[in-house]
């Protein structure tokens, strides 16, 4: 066997890049595997993810819920240790939301308190199915989540679609990156990488606007909370593809109406334009460019187990506070059925029998995303479906979303901020409502 240093570079690629493509490869699939590839396991065919989570659950047993009340704990005295309360209005009013939440997490686990408090679709089942469930989901998620997003196979596919993005969303072809950044890891990565682009004026005030209301929704880790709420895990493949294509496809028709359409357009970039026939090894190389930098596999599971549990005590407490008052609005005030009576059309064109029920849950979601699941766990299998889709694709909602891009320089108000909120859930309803009917005979 020749062991000239050359041979390689005869085929393309010399023995660094073989390595490259190996840690890019790897890890991508794997990735994959973790989050795509359903697996049969105790009669129970689901994705890997969602079988270590109940394993760990299982091996937990009633330790799951001291964990939880630990990680509510750390969330509530994380701002008050780190003193980010007092940056801003908004994180004082967050450290209160989260100082409740501690609250009411401690009368879930007591048992303390008025007894409606107790019934089971409040503390009860925020506590034990919702942030339980979110607990352990998130810190593991974020570690699998490392190999989709942080080994190349990211950059890879953005520089695929870069020609997409122009013509259907009115963005730059590199905004292909944080459109899939944002979906498939999460909004704060995805407005973190808006909001310096904006800042550095690659992109411009409208196209920084669409990009934060159009892609940065929850991560696929939240997405497997909702479907597994919804019992729909056994749709999954289908849930995930159709809630992207919704999702885009709304975007794709806000960004041309108001008042994303007359915002500001004007910046210093200079869009560059690639042939087709360079679309691939572009997209190869920008890809094993990505690997190149990428930690060692046991330093990027360690760092991103680390903003895992980060970002699981920053929602836990606010999950807790922000989904009881929610509860408490939905179930004893008629806000969101005035609301829901807004989308009713929406949904009643393709004449489903719980349109109004379907119209007054994804009103709640502008409170917090998870209460429209919340709401509508014992609906038909249809109405569920369109929740789950309907929850992700609105994008904006006041318990993070909302506030994480009102601390950007992005130039929205939160008068404009709701306007596209409305837009994206009437839309996405209309939508939904056929996309859940194909999955369902699909799978059937």
């Amino acid at each position: 066997m020749s062991h000239d240093p050359n041979a390689m570079s005869a085929h393309g690629l010399s023995a660094p890049r073989w390595r490259q493509a190996f840690k890019m490869l790897i890890p991508s699939a794997l990735g994959i595997f973790i989050f795509f590839i359903p697996v049969t396991l105790n009669g129970r065919t689901t994705i890997p993810l969602d079988h270590m989570v109940n394993l760990l659950r299982e091996a937990l047993g009633s330790a799951s819920t001291a964990y939880a009340l630990c990680l509510i704990l750390a969330g509530a005295a994380y701002p008050l240790l780190t003193g980010s309360w007092r940056n801003s209005l908004t994180d004082r009013i967050f450290t209160l939301l989260k100082a409740m939440g501690l609250v009411a997490a401690i009368l879930a686990v007591t048992g303390w308190g008025p007894g409606w408090l107790h019934t089971p679709n409040m503390l009860p089942f925020l506590f034990n199915t919702l942030v339980i469930s979110v607990g352990l989901i998130v810190p593991i998620g974020a570690i699998f989540l490392a190999l989709l997003i942080g080994y190349g196979l990211l950059e890879f596919i953005g520089v695929l679609f870069q020609p997409l993005m122009r013509p259907l969303f009115k963005t730059p072809g590199r905004s292909a990156i944080d459109a899939v950044a944002s979906f498939v890891g999460s909004y704060s990565i995805g407005l973190l990488i808006t909001n310096r682009v904006y800042q550095a004026r690659q992109y411009s005030a409208k196209e920084a606007a669409i990009i934060a209301t159009g892609f940065s929704t929850v991560s696929a880790t939240f997405m497997l909370v909702v479907a597994r709420t919804l019992d729909l895990m056994s749709l999954w493949n289908l849930y995930f593809w159709l809630t992207l294509l919704i999702t885009f496809l709304v975007t794709a028709i806000t960004v041309r109406l108001p008042p994303l359409r007359s915002m500001d357009n004007d910046c210093e970039r200079v869009d560059e334009e690639m042939a087709i026939r360079e679309r691939l090894p572009s997209a190869w190389k920008a890809g094993l460019q990505a690997a190149a930098i990428a930690p060692r596999l046991h330093q990027g599971v360690w760092m991103n187990l680390r903003d895992g549990l980060l970002m699981a005590i920053s929602i836990l407490p606010s999950i807790m506070s922000v989904g009881l008052l929610g509860l408490l609005v939905a179930n004893h005030t008629p806000v969101f059925d005035w609301l829901g009576w807004l989308f009713y059309p929406f949904v009643a064109v393709w004449g489903l029998p719980e349109a109004l029920e379907i119209s007054r849950a994804a009103a709640t979601g502008l409170a917090e995303m998870f209460l429209p699941a919340l709401l509508m766990r014992e609906a038909e299998l249809v109405a569920r479906f369109v929740i789950a889709i309907v929850s992700v694709s609105s994008i904006l909602f006041f318990s993070a979303s909302i506030p994480c891009i009102l601390s950007t320089s992005i130039p929205l108000s939160v008068s404009r901020i709701v306007m596209i909120w409305f837009i994206r859930v009437a839309l996405s309803l209309f939508f939904a409502v056929p996309a859940a009917w194909l999955a369902i005979s699909l799978s059937s």
